[in-house]
């Protein structure tokens, strides 16, 4: 018998007078409930269902390691507490009943979304992957600010989506719940010191808004190939309407299995949407696209499968090709997304929103890698013999296709919006537009893979001009203007791109601004410094 709960609670989708808690365990139970009040005197029954793809592989950092693939069984609970009030935060306690055992958890605090005027502190985040220093990060959070009001969540919460250990209890400490609710336990080494991060206890007491990132996206479903190779065997849907069997059968299950899904994060978090969404909190309008795509190697050689070719050996073997770096769910100007869009700046929720704030997973401007090639579909160029056998596969991405830059932004800065959060590069930096459209990126949480300036190029293709240093789409990145980090020259850097300092990003809706922090986890005694401050609506 399981005597524990999965994860403590945690909190989403919060009204006026609403908000649902949820929480995982590994049995089914008999009962779950929460009950909340200043003498948790109110009860709510909580609905249960079981995660549907969830799963373990010899990659999973459990024990034991199981040889193959294997479903792992979670159930998610969920209860609506009702009837609150603005303005008051209450404890709430959920209980899970095992048989005869009664399993609890501590007591935190909720209370439905704020009232106008109130002011916030959200928690800007990205790209946590189980990354090292995430833990620290997190703890770091709490150490420094405190309680926090809300998440914003730009993406790539986890590696491999369906990894449920990833999640959850990932053997090495430092899996997404337990960082965000206090109960890691990662130990970083650094200068020949050993410390060991907790977390911060956040999730339980403040509501999360995740995006979708590239790593919540799962690719074609099997039960024998491992998880990661799943995870990068994602196709487009048109491909994969090529090779089904029965043209008939085809429905969104159908894709879900045969090209890819995200169907465990839909699961686990409960969203006005799944995919993209809008919702009021406090002064903020909030609105969350899906706009990412599959992270291809940027190998520039000509028998890998990566952004620009396909692996040489498969190439008379299409089922096998990865099909460049395909977009999930286009942004394109008269797409689905883009008209659900077009309609929600259009409400008057938006428009008289103190703070228009859009957030994403893919970067619009960045010094770092992944904003090459451009987000756009792309364009294959096959070259054959005389007999038709394929010699080449190779991909390009016209600049001038850009969605998020051609279609995206404009419509963005047309309808007043104040601030565009992201991540996707692990580092920081941050622009502005004429217009005063704010842009930052705050995803160097764990890890870095650097800025690309000076001698540090991307790979890019010679024959194309792909920007290999700088940011592709014009906007110079800001320096910090407050502690900025400096080269070897004493040069203040518009970013910070490291995997020894991790940042993490504050929005204060009292005074209007977004504040960033860093701590260089070399010294785990050193100060948290706040390196970086701007006014939103400027």
């Amino acid at each position: 018998m399981i005597d524990k709960l999965l994860t403590e609670p945690f909190l989403q989708f919060p009204t006026e007078n609403s908000i649902r808690v949820v929480w995982f365990t590994e049995f089914a139970g008999t009962e779950h409930r929460v009950r909340y009040g200043e003498q948790l005197e109110n009860l709510s029954i909580a609905a249960t269902r079981k995660l549907s793809r969830t799963r373990e592989d010899r990659d999973s950092a459990i024990d034991p390691v199981p040889e193959t693939v294997i479903d792992r069984d979670i159930w998610r609970h969920e209860a609506v507490i009702n009837d609150l009030r603005q303005g008051e935060r209450i404890p709430y306690q959920v209980t899970s009943f095992q048989e005869d055992k009664e399993i609890p958890s501590d007591i935190y605090l909720l209370s439905p979304t704020p009232k106008t005027g109130t002011p916030v502190k959200i928690l800007l985040t990205s790209d946590h992957q189980l990354k090292p220093m995430t833990a620290a990060n997190l703890q770091k959070v709490v150490e420094t600010i405190g309680r926090v009001d809300a998440v914003f969540h730009a993406g790539d919460l986890v590696n491999v989506a369906d990894r449920a250990s990833e999640w959850f209890d990932d053997n090495r400490g430092g899996a997404f719940f337990p960082c965000l609710q206090g109960r890691a336990n990662y130990l970083l080494e650094k200068n020949g010191t050993r410390t060991i991060y907790r977390g911060g206890e956040i999730l339980q007491n403040a509501p999360i808004f995740p995006a979708i990132g590239n790593h919540e996206v799962m690719g074609r479903f099997s039960t024998s190939r491992g998880l990661n190779e799943q995870f990068e065997d994602a196709i487009p849907r048109s491909i994969a309407r090529k090779f089904a069997a029965d043209p008939e059968a085809i429905d969104e299950r159908w894709y879900r299995d045969h090209a890819f899904n995200t169907e465990t994060y839909e699961e686990i978090f409960s969203l006005p949407h799944p995919k993209y969404y809008a919702i009021t909190f406090g002064d903020i309008r909030l609105i969350v696209l899906y706009v990412t795509n599959i992270w291809r190697f940027p190998n520039l050689e000509p028998g890998d499968r990566g952004r620009y070719s396909e692996n040489s050996e498969d190439l008379n073997a299409p089922e096998r090709w990865g099909y460049g770096q395909h977009i999930f769910e286009s942004i394109e100007k008269d797409s689905s997304q883009y008209r659900w869009l077009e309609r929600e700046l259009q409400r008057e929720e938006y428009k008289q929103a103190k703070f228009k704030i859009v957030m994403f997973h893919h970067p619009p401007h960045t010094l770092g890698g992944n904003i090459v090639p451009p987000y756009t579909d792309p364009v294959a160029t096959i070259r054959t013999d005389e007999t038709g056998k394929i010699l080449s596969v190779r991909y390009d991405y016209p600049k001038e296709k850009d969605y998020i830059i051609r279609d995206l932004i404009p419509l963005l800065e047309a309808a007043g919006a104040h601030f565009v959060f992201y991540g996707h590069s692990h580092l920081w930096n941050r622009f502005a537009s004429s217009s005063g459209l704010n842009f930052l990126e705050s995803s160097n949480v764990g890890n870095s893979y650097g800025a690309h300036l000076g001698d540090k190029k991307r790979p890019v293709p010679k024959d194309k001009n792909y920007a290999a240093v700088g940011n592709p789409n014009g906007l110079d990145p800001i320096v910090p203007n407050l502690a900025p980090l400096t080269d070897w020259m004493n040069r203040s850097l518009p970013y910070i791109a490291s995997n020894d300092i991790t940042v993490f990003s504050i929005l204060d809706t009292g005074t209007g601004t977004v504040s960033s922090y860093r701590f260089d986890t070399r010294f785990p005694d050193s100060e948290v410094i706040k390196f970086d401050e701007f006014l939103i609506d400027n």
